[in-house]
């Protein structure tokens, strides 16, 4: 009878945890459906509204299941969406000073002048092998993906375009040495986040991630260049008639790098990135009248030239407004018109609803029940660097936001790492190879949306060309198969 009583527990408790699981994963299926389906009706006005509002349904799903079944208060709901949300706020900022800086480094003459002299110095069949190496040079150098893609990846995207490349291969080819250069550069934050959450040294972090940050770019640069030879043509060399365009649009020189130049500087002088960006951005509205006047027309209509007003107006235009300066080229014509800081609102209203839903999941206790489960199915060295690395993919699809992705992942298993005798650079290592690698690859992630907006090809669209990205992960879990330099504490 006890027995019998003792397995009746046991269903029970099974069944109880079972359904736990279960529910857990509704909101996500629910968000996956739906955003398949609004990307198929809605196209590439999707991010217009029908993301977040697919968005905010999983986030009203979750609520309900969080509050009808695991008997979670309102409050926690509250608390967790405005935690989250107050977490972006520096890189809503961000967003919106890297609009700012697209549109005043075009207008200004420094994206035209940088894509006109590329144009001149690269072998196009070498191109996207050039595109990620100067993005990673770029990247170890700022710290920053997000700086290096909005303007160095905003110039190589009009370059490769005036070849005649795919931008969805030039994305891919810059997306991938940004975040390379990010990864091993001791200026990232979140090179800095996921060593100190583990508390390995810095440096030491970043040398444990050359074992399988480095066999990833070779692989990375390898296809690139098979790429560019088997696609990229004689018949696309002739890029005369974008130049002419280029020159007869803007006055080129070179006086204008001096502008990336002084951006540059700030970086290597530690400043913070959000100062850099404004500085950068003022400094290039400033060259607006003074090397691009002929183009002040198109940007404002206004008689008295060289006034005070007239300066201060098409500074404000170029930072914020939509400018559209037609010139005698189609392609350049599209790839010059800018919306600076207005065209970050749509990426901006989906990352705070992509905060709600990722505030909601923390708070129901969703995200930890599927970790537990994941954690059940532990047995091995390569289980557990697959198990971390699969959490901090599975973060950035739930969570949007590369930072908490790194944040969560490190302490969900720190405490197991540690149990089992594994020195902890394992853990930052395979939470940098998934977290950090993988975020620019959702398309509701604060790094996909960003990426998307700012180089204007879609996230579905670059992400089977961010060959770095999707391998980084999987060279993770390949080397700790292969058991090369697992330690365990002494």
């Amino acid at each position: 009878m006890m027995k019998k009583k003792t397995h009746y527990i046991y269903e029970s408790k099974f069944k109880l945890q079972s359904s736990k699981y279960i529910l857990s994963f509704i909101p996500i299926v629910i968000l996956i459906f739906s955003l398949v389906f609004v990307v198929k009706v809605f196209d590439t006005s999707v991010m217009e509204g029908a993301s977040q509002i697919a968005l905010l349904v999983s986030s009203a799903v979750c609520v309900f299941i969080g509050m009808s079944f695991f008997k979670v208060p309102w409050q926690s709901f509250e608390d967790g969406i405005k935690e989250n949300i107050g977490n972006v706020s520096s890189a809503i900022v961000m967003l919106l000073l890297i609009g700012a800086i697209g549109g005043t480094w075009m207008l200004s003459g420094v994206v035209p002048t940088m894509i006109y002299y590329g144009m001149q110095i690269v072998n196009p069949k070498i191109f996207l092998v050039i595109c990620c190496l100067v993005s990673a040079a770029v990247s170890i150098v700022t710290g920053s993906s997000w700086t290096t893609i909005a303007t160095i990846g905003v110039a190589l995207i009009g370059i490769g375009q005036s070849y005649g490349i795919s931008t969805s291969w030039i994305a891919g080819a810059v997306i991938s040495g940004a975040y390379f250069g990010d990864k091993i550069s001791p200026l990232s934050d979140t090179t800095v986040i996921a060593s100190s959450t583990v508390g390995v040294p810095l440096f030491t972090h970043i040398r444990y991630m050359m074992i399988t940050t480095v066999p990833s770019m070779i692989i990375s640069l390898i296809v690139f260049l098979i790429a560019g030879f088997t696609f990229v043509t004689d018949a696309i060399y002739d890029v005369s008639d974008f130049s002419n365009a280029l020159k007869s649009t803007f006055n080129i020189s070179p006086w204008l790098m001096l502008i990336p130049l002084a951006t540059f500087v700030m970086i290597l002088f530690k400043l913070p990135s959000l100062v850099v960006l404004f500085l950068s951005a003022v400094i290039a509205a400033l060259f607006i009248p003074i090397a691009q006047s002929q183009i002040i027309p198109h940007l404002i209509n206004i008689n008295d030239k060289m006034t005070f007003v007239y300066v201060i107006k098409a500074m404000m235009v170029s930072c914020y407004g939509n400018t559209s300066v037609v010139s005698s080229n189609a392609v350049l014509t599209e790839l010059i018109a800018t919306r600076g800081m207005s065209g970050m609102m749509n990426t901006i209203w989906l990352i705070i609803c992509a905060m709600c839903f990722g505030g909601v999941m923390m708070a129901s206790g969703m995200i930890a029940n599927i970790t537990n489960l994941i954690m059940r199915f532990i047995k091995r060295t390569v289980t557990l660097v697959a198990s971390t690395v699969f959490a901090g993919i599975f973060s950035n699809v739930c969570i949007s936001d590369q930072y908490l992705s790194i944040i969560l992942t490190s302490n969900i298993f720190k405490d197991y790492y540690d149990k089992n005798g594994y020195e902890p650079r394992l853990l930052s290592r395979s939470a940098e190879d998934s977290a950090t690698v993988t975020s620019p690859l959702v398309p509701w992630n604060t790094c996909g949306m960003t990426h998307a907006t700012v180089l204007n090809v879609a996230t579905l669209s670059y992400l089977p060309y961010c060959v770095f990205n999707i391998l980084s992960p999987i060279m993770s879990i390949v080397v700790a198969a292969i058991g090369w330099k697992i330690y365990r504490k002494k």
